[in-house]
C-alpha cells in the first residue's frame, strides 16, 4: 500500500465509500497517500421536503474529513438516485475526465455483484474509464447477491474508530441498521479472522495491474 501515491474512491451516492471503505480511506491516508471521493449523487431531491437539499454534501464532507480526505479532494455530483442508467454517457464522461486529471494508482467502485442499479452503472462505467488501472470492488454485503473475497486490506483499531466516527457524521441517515457501530466492527472482525489479523477490509479483484 506504501507505493499506493494517488487513490480513487468511487460512491454512487454520498457514504457509500465510507460503508464499503471507509477503513482503507483512513489507513491510505495516514500513510499519506492522495485520496480522491467522488460521490454521484448528493440525493438533493430524494431527501424529504423538511430537510435541506444540501443535507449529504454537508454530511459527506464531514465524514470524509473525518477519514482524513483533503476537502479539495472530495468531488460531488447530483445526479438522480436510482435513475443513473439514463444519465450513463454523462457518468462515463466524467470519469474519463477523473482519469485524465489525476491518473489513479488505484480505484475503489462497487462490487459487480451489487444489485442496486446506481452501484452497478458505477461500477461497470469504471471499469470502462479506469481500464488501465487496478480496480477493487468494495463490499456492502446488503447489496451482494455474491461477494468474492479475494483480496483484503489489514486495519488496526484507529482505522475502524475512524471509519465509525465518520459515518456517525450521517445524522440524516441514522435510522439505517447498516450504520450501526456494532455491525461496522463485527464485520471488520470477521474479515480480519479471515487473513488472520484483529481487522480487515475485503475487496473483489476487478482488476489488478502490477
Amino acid at each position: 500500500m506504501n507505493n499506493k501515491k494517488v487513490v480513487l474512491i468511487l460512491a454512487p451516492h454520498t457514504d457509500d465509500g465510507e460503508l464499503g471503505c471507509g477503513g482503507t480511506i483512513a489507513k491510505f491516508c495516514s500513510e499519506g497517500s492522495d485520496v480522491y471521493y467522488v460521490a454521484f449523487s448528493i440525493c438533493s431531491r430524494s431527501l424529504p421536503p423538511d430537510m435541506h437539499p444540501q443535507t449529504l454534501a454537508i454530511e459527506v464532507a464531514n465524514a470524509t474529513k473525518v477519514l482524513g480526505v483533503k476537502n479539495e479532494n472530495l468531488i460531488l455530483f447530483d445526479f438522480d438516485v436510482r435513475r443513473f442508467k439514463e444519465f450513463r454517457q454523462e457518468i462515463l464522461e466524467e470519469l474519463i475526465k477523473l482519469k485524465n486529471k489525476l491518473n489513479p494508482d488505484i480505484v475503489f467502485v462497487p462490487s459487480p455483484t451489487d444489485i442496486h442499479q446506481d452501484h452497478q452503472v458505477i461500477s461497470e462505467e469504471g471499469l470502462r474509464a479506469f481500464k488501465n488501472c487496478s480496480i477493487l470492488g468494495y463490499e456492502m454485503p446488503w447489496n451482494n447477491v455474491a461477494f468474492n473475497t479475494r483480496s483484503f486490506i489489514k486495519l488496526n483499531e484507529e482505522h475502524i474508530v475512524k471509519k465509525i466516527e465518520s459515518l456517525i457524521e450521517y445524522k440524516s441517515q441514522n435510522e439505517r441498521t447498516y450504520l450501526n457501530a456494532d455491525f461496522i466492527r463485527s464485520l471488520a472482525t470477521i474479515r480480519g479472522i479471515q487473513i488472520g489479523c484483529k481487522y480487515a477490509e475485503a475487496f473483489e479483484v476487478i482488476r489488478w495491474i502490477i
